[in-house]
């Protein structure tokens, strides 16, 4: 006697439940399929080339960092070893000996994560759109990967003490109010508002340089949300980015000087409510001041954005009915070095009350 059991291919390849079709999304009901006619070697190429030139243009905080590479099979654990500094020489007495000093290392380590996503798409809307749905597809890939790399990078940076509340000024005449010290002391009214003035910027420059603070080519910089930066543009001041563009290496996003800062504009710069809302319950921003290699960024071999395209030969079932477009990567967000080379200046804006949280906890 014969017995026949039925095999539920879904056990073998599972290529998500959701499929963009021409009407909206569908189930998949996948099965396995094995074939060499896979997406060719110049395709691929062509792909990938577009997800990291479109991811590479999207990376604001990721240039501030110092990258440590993790060689393959090395574990998922980097360590960041920084000597210790010497107190200054002391005044010699003839005959003796004076103490000497210890040498030491101070260790920071971190772990890295493995993140990624992926979208199906059928072949009836590859064959059917007037567009390149993948092309299409892998480039809004692209922006998703920035989005998510520098992400893990800006709110892995909120656990640094180093925070500028800045002064409540009165908005018609600009004069001092109060200085709060915490986010619920923050002015956010018609009247009233803590404000990232000129006059705020120097004062954190002036306390960096205070604290040996070393400059990134000359200048400190500042990733800064359009929020906050259209107030700066009015000032006398300023400097517009293209003015001296000709002789500097432009940062992605730069939009001007001030105070020695270049100021980078990101509208994913830290918007944030909860624990972080002002005295109205509204919106803060969180302005980053770098030094330089004031954090960390772990570089794993072979672990770097990788782009993966499946033909529908590949994923697409027994009917191969659909491709699929993905991304992943290796990121441990960003590792703090020298808590004095990053300061976070909280402000407000007359977009407090409009602009929502961005920031994990909040979203």
């Amino acid at each position: 006697m014969k017995f026949f059991e039925t095999l539920n291919l879904q056990l073998f390849a599972e290529s998500g439940s959701v499929v963009n079709t021409t009407t909206g999304t569908a189930n998949a009901h996948t099965g396995a399929t094995t074939t060499t006619n896979a997406l060719s070697v110049t395709m691929k190429a062509y792909y990938d080339t577009e997800l990291l030139e479109n991811a590479r243009t999207e990376r604001v905080y990721a240039q501030f960092g110092k990258t440590q590479p993790l060689p393959r099979n090395n574990g998922k654990s980097v360590e960041w070893r920084k000597p210790n500094t010497f107190k200054k020489a002391e005044k010699l007495v003839e005959g003796v000996i004076p103490n000497g000093q210890t040498y030491g290392m101070t260790s920071i380590s971190a772990s890295i994560d493995e993140y990624g996503t992926f979208a199906a798409v059928s072949d009836v809307l590859e064959y059917t759109a007037y567009d390149n749905v993948i092309l299409n597809c892998t480039e809004e890939m692209g922006a998703s990967a920035a989005r998510s790399q520098e992400e893990l990078i800006r709110d892995s940076l909120l656990v640094n003490n180093n925070v500028f509340y800045c002064d409540n000024i009165n908005i018609a005449d600009g004069k001092f109010v109060s200085t709060p010290n915490s986010p619920n002391q923050m002015e956010a009214s018609e009247t009233t508002m803590s404000v990232l003035t000129p006059r705020m910027i120097a004062m954190i420059v002036t306390e960096m340089k205070k604290d040996k603070v070393p400059t990134i080519n000359g200048k400190y910089a500042a990733v800064i949300h359009p929020s906050v930066a259209f107030m700066l543009r009015e000032d006398p001041a300023w400097i517009e980015a293209h003015k001296y563009a000709a002789t500097d290496e432009i940062f992605n996003g730069e939009i001007g000087t001030l105070h020695n800062v270049r100021f980078v504009e990101n509208a994913d710069a830290p918007v944030l409510r909860g624990d972080y809302a002002n005295k109205l319950g509204t919106s803060t921003y969180a302005t980053y001041f770098f030094g330089k290699d004031g954090f960390g960024i772990i570089d794993l071999e072979g672990g770097a954005l990788e782009m993966l395209v499946k033909d529908k030969s590949e994923v697409g079932g027994p009917l191969e009915q659909y491709s699929t477009i993905g991304y992943k990567f290796f990121s441990a967000g960003s590792t703090i070095l020298y808590p004095e080379r990053i300061v976070r200046a909280m402000s407000c804006s007359t977009y407090s009350d409009v602009d929502d949280a961005n920031n994990v906890e909040e979203e």
